[in-house]
């Protein structure tokens, strides 16, 4: 990356809107503005105090044809995002006024920036750490105000904090037994022995705990994958309707309706899910049904959740009997539908049973009765999902990991770990130990962006916006 080059972009979406923002970034970006900006009383922007706004005219130095009425934002280094001299032109929102203010900036010498590259910048230059530049990305993907919220105390430092405490209990680690290498000659006595095992008992736990928060925290930052799955006509498609609070979903007493899956996004006391309606599952012979139900099923092997609707109205089918069978009782809610019916299906139930129903059975999947006709029990379904999602949730601390790449690092240490704490109890060379602590250092450091490769890096700000 060119760091001594002024880059430019659009940095808001394209399309119509009141507003919309030009930034520029480097030590030319005050003089190539002041190029084709003209103020009313003649004001300069490299002259203006910093966090200034000015109001005046983009115009093209070749033929001075204004181009828009704008103001201008003056931010100079290093108190800005990317610690460089930035200008931010806020333009009118259209296409055409965006576009044109672009090409003039860029003909009087900026480049064209890459995505991601102003967040890339502050990295480099020391604003922000790698955990916080992928946390800029989260903050704008966010499902919800939860997600977001957990996005945001990222960016200001919450997870980079702790991983910077764990790096340094490493390193403190790491000194205590690399002072052993002076004296090979000499075993590690046992109360330095002890001391090394305390130390790195505490790191692990850290960095387990972190490990831990990561499962809810992937469904933080991507949603909760969930899948609406049964026989044809239990009410499916009516469920879907149901809790999204409107028609999504065709809904008729013919089954395979539903050839196809339908995925909606839905936002559950914070908690974002990707739920998907899929086709009925039965024995057919139509290709196109058969294809579906091809497809219900991978999408119930997908799922972090499935909601398995039966139709309590009456008996329980083979079908059923198999599908229950086949769950995971971690992952999955029994949903008894149709309960403004009179009902032939009671809690518990167990598909081992000849009529599902065995007396004094509790087959361990978690139950609600629901009418998604008339709405009701919805509101103890949405607790049920909330709650499996959360089941076993430890978390670590107040931080929540939610980025697989900070996951893979954190099991690459604690694996580092665990080999140190083996080595030490047998009594390992002090080198060989030093070799698993400076490991594990290592996949710490790939978190905050102290030991990481550059491809690792591009790929990372190549996941961004033009403009970020």
């Amino acid at each position: 990356m060119h760091t001594e080059d002024t880059i430019a972009a659009i940095s808001t979406p394209i399309g119509h809107g009141g507003i919309g923002i030009v930034r520029l970034s480097g030590k030319d970006a005050l003089k190539i503005a002041d190029r084709v900006f003209i103020s009313p009383k003649k004001k300069k922007i490299s002259g203006t105090p910093s966090h200034r706004i000015l109001y005046g005219n983009i115009t093209d130095p070749a033929n001075n044809e204004v181009v828009d009425e704008v103001l201008i934002s003056v931010m100079k280094a290093p108190n800005t995002y990317t610690k460089e001299d930035i200008v931010e032109i806020n333009c009118h929102g259209g296409v055409v006024p965006l576009r044109r203010v672009l090409e003039l900036v860029l003909n009087e010498g900026a480049r064209a920036a890459e995505p991601g590259e102003f967040t890339k910048r502050a990295f480099m230059n020391g604003r922000i750490d790698l955990a916080q530049a992928e946390a800029v990305l989260d903050v704008i993907n966010s499902l919800t105000l939860h997600s977001q919220k957990t996005a945001l105390r990222q960016l200001r430092g919450g997870l980079s904090g702790k991983i910077a405490a764990i790096r340094e209990e490493l390193m403190d680690l790491t000194a205590f037994v690399e002072a052993h290498i002076d004296f090979p000659e000499e075993d590690i006595e046992d109360p330095a022995l002890k001391k090394m095992e305390g130390m790195a008992g505490k790191i692990k736990d850290s960095l387990e705990k972190l490990i831990d928060s990561s499962r809810y925290g992937m469904i933080l930052r991507e949603g909760l994958k969930t899948a609406i799955a049964g026989r044809p006509n239990v009410g499916k498609s009516s469920l879907l309707n149901a809790l999204l609070e409107h028609d999504r979903a065709i809904v008729t007493e013919m089954p395979g309706t539903t050839r196809d899956v339908i995925e909606e996004c839905l936002n559950i006391q914070g908690l974002p899910v990707k739920i998907m309606d899929t086709a009925g599952i039965r024995n057919v012979q139509n290709i196109a049904e058969k294809e579906g139900v091809r497809r219900s099923l991978r999408a119930m092997e997908d799922a972090d959740l499935v909601l398995l609707v039966l139709d309590g109205s009456i008996d329980l089918h083979d079908t059923d009997r198999e599908l229950i069978k086949n769950s995971d009782a971690n992952r999955t809610i029994l949903v008894i539908n149709k309960t403004d019916l009179p009902q032939k299906i009671h809690p518990p139930v167990s598909p081992l049973a000849k009529g599902g129903i065995k007396e004094g059975s509790c087959f361990p999947i978690p139950t609600v009765n629901i009418s998604a006709k008339k709405g009701l029990g919805l509101d103890e379904l949405k607790q049920l999902i909330v709650d499996t999602a959360l089941r076993g949730q430890t978390g670590g601390g107040a931080e929540i990991v939610t980025n697989t790449r900070h996951v893979r690092a954190l099991e690459k240490a604690a694996a580092s770990i665990d080999s140190f704490i083996s080595g030490g109890i047998k009594n390992v060379s002090p080198e060989f130990l030093s070799i698993e602590l400076r490991d594990a250092l290592d996949a710490v450091g790939e978190i905050i962006g102290v030991t990481t490769a550059d491809d690792i890096l591009n790929r990372i700000f190549s996941n961004f916006c033009i403009g970020k």
